[in-house]
């Protein structure tokens, strides 16, 4: 008998490879899989409900209420437009003479509402009652939340009613000690859960242990591995030519999220000592400017590049030009010092060896695979001294290069997603 899976995750779904694995799986194994995400009203391409595969359906919920986003608009046009901004203001004045106390609490609502964090609040706090709405609109016989932004959604619409479903936390990072989390609310919230849900997930062997030290039980392990590549169906991106470099110019490759505490300053202060090679980025996200003004001020503009990031689909096409490819994220919480990293995977299966920082999951696999070598993620020079080793002992890259086709052999989703349908065969 099909079983139905209801699926959370707290972004747009466009570049969650974890979550399109895990979803592709099970509608291609007997489930029917709804993937409830949120929609991004900047995107025009983007649509609220896609159909994957005949059991995959992906459906975004509104980001923005009604009320806020009128209240916005107006504001705006106010502020454009000084003739209807001025009307606007006469209008005010008019109703606080013949009703002071009402207009003023309303005026006082809608600043707090626009120019305070509860705004925020509002804005999350619909995001979640849209996700619940439609995780109670069809029977699900589970219900699947990744990560601990999700997992209210999830505990809500599997235990908060009569007849009680499984709930499945998938839980991506270390919710307890991450980049953003720094509020003990974090760690209260997850607590608060963990012993309302049916079983855990996480992606390696070190977040399983510290978990079982935080919560007294060892979770499942499911590791970030990419999809299995056939060489010959993946097509290069034509990468040096959007570059605009030459054809013969190594490429020292950066793909993922443009975000703090993953190394990517010391990316850029370690690119003039690099004896060859352009460094590429290939990603968006929060810091981004401020790598570009570094670029500025070191005057890298021919030796450092930016891209905006690809679909995911179509990432390994641009990852087969990289010479190497990075993973120095930098000891700035449990989070990153126990990563697995899919990149670290993603470019080992496109042949890619790699330059990656110390920490014991990524370097347990680097060093046993001898695919990479490991630097020290906050020192540049160490980092510079990694890439120089690759570029100038062709001997070594080229059997570095050879061990990631082999290691690819068993890092690869094809063989984790069994692990993946056994949990739910034992929650089932």
């Amino acid at each position: 008998m099909t079983k139905n899976v209801c699926m959370f995750v707290w972004n747009h779904f466009t570049n969650d490879a974890r979550v399109l694995r895990e979803c592709t799986a099970l509608s291609e194994n007997g489930y029917n899989v709804d993937l409830i995400c949120i929609h991004d009203p900047n995107d025009k391409d983007l649509s609220k409900y896609e159909v994957r595969n005949d059991n995959f359906r992906v459906i975004r919920v509104r980001r923005y209420p009604v009320l806020l986003e009128l209240m916005q608009k107006s504001y705006r046009k106010l502020m454009q437009n000084k003739l209807i901004g001025l009307l606007g203001f006469v209008l005010w004045l008019a109703a606080m003479y013949f009703s002071p106390i009402l207009i003023g609490i309303i005026t006082l609502f809608a600043l707090i509402l626009l120019k305070t964090k509860a705004k925020v609040v509002w804005v999350r706090g619909t995001i979640i009652a849209r996700m619940i709405a439609r995780g109670f609109q069809k029977k699900y016989d589970f219900y699947h939340s990744n990560d601990l932004n999700t997992l209210p959604q999830g505990y809500i619409c599997s235990k908060l009613r009569f007849k009680k479903k499984k709930l499945i936390y998938d839980s991506h990072e270390v919710q307890t000690s991450r980049t953003g989390y720094d509020s003990g609310a974090y760690g209260k919230s997850e607590k608060f859960f963990i012993n309302k849900i049916d079983t855990m997930i996480v992606e390696n062997h070190t977040r399983a242990k510290y978990n079982e030290e935080l919560y007294g039980f060892y979770p499942n392990v499911v590791h970030n591995y990419p999809f299995k590549q056939d060489e010959n169906n993946v097509q290069k991106a034509p990468l040096h030519d959007i570059l605009g470099l030459p054809k013969d110019e190594k490429i020292l490759l950066y793909q993922g999220g443009i975000q703090a505490g993953r190394g990517l300053e010391k990316l850029i202060q370690a690119a003039p000592l690099f004896k060859e090679g352009t460094l590429v980025f290939i990603g968006d996200g929060r810091i981004k400017q401020e790598l570009f003004n570094m670029v500025d001020e070191m005057n890298l503009h021919e030796k450092v590049k930016f891209l905006p990031k690809v679909p995911v689909e179509e990432l390994p096409s641009y990852t087969k030009n990289a010479y190497l490819g990075f993973q120095v994220l930098n000891n700035t919480n449990f989070n990153h010092y126990s990563a697995s990293s899919n990149k670290l995977f993603e470019y080992m299966m496109s042949g890619v060896p790699v330059v990656a920082c110390s920490f014991p999951e990524i370097k347990r696999v680097v060093e046993e695979e001898q695919v990479g070598v490991c630097v020290d993620s906050h020192d540049h020079e160490s980092i510079a001294e990694g890439v120089n080793l690759l570029l100038s002992n062709k001997e070594k890259y080229n059997l570095m290069k050879s061990n990631c086709k082999k290691a690819s052999e068993n890092y690869n989703w094809e063989i984790e997603k069994k692990l993946f349908f056994s949990i739910y065969e034992k929650v089932m």
